[in-house]
């Protein structure tokens, strides 16, 4: 089994800010995982992963005017496993609307505000290492929050992808 995963986002930024949603088409995840992940193309990716392994994100804007870095991923019943890439940062607290997985601490998240992540060709690269804890079979869905250029209205989320240890 590899030991990086790796987790492209691309995204449409202008059809994202224009429909103010990362649905339409306007994003699109993909991984390289040789354990089968699910949903390849689609924002309801649920990539194949094993304990122990890094599972990396960078963003690619297909726009090539409007920059879209990642805000945050928040793991919506599990354990946070992402930072920016080169960032030692502990999972902070938030809301969470799914049920804990056992053993886990729901809403646990990290930021990327004020990080001096990896800068990779001007993509800010965030990754992880999965838990020994995860439950096989057990999809942990999580929070993408991504940054669409400046503004109040800037930033998109969608809470359908998921990692899911075989």
């Amino acid at each position: 089994m590899k030991q990086r995963i790796s987790i492209v986002v691309m995204v449409d930024a202008v059809g994202a800010l224009s429909d103010r949603t990362l649905h339409n088409g306007n994003l699109s995840l993909v991984d390289d995982s040789s354990a089968g992940s699910k949903h390849q193309g689609t924002p309801d990716l649920v990539t194949a992963v094993a304990p122990g392994q890094v599972v990396q994100w960078t963003p690619i804007h297909v726009d090539v005017q409007t920059p879209v870095e990642i805000q945050a991923i928040e793991f919506l019943s599990g354990t946070s496993v992402a930072s920016p890439a080169g960032q030692a940062g502990a999972p902070h607290p938030a809301e969470s609307s799914a049920a804990p997985a056992p053993g886990v601490v729901p809403g646990a998240r990290v930021d990327a505000t004020g990080s001096n992540g990896f800068e990779n060709y001007d993509l800010l690269v965030w990754e992880g290492i999965v838990p020994y804890d995860m439950t096989p079979g057990v999809p942990y869905r999580y929070r993408l929050s991504l940054r669409l250029h400046e503004g109040p209205n800037s930033v998109l989320h969608i809470d359908s992808p998921a990692l899911l240890r075989v």
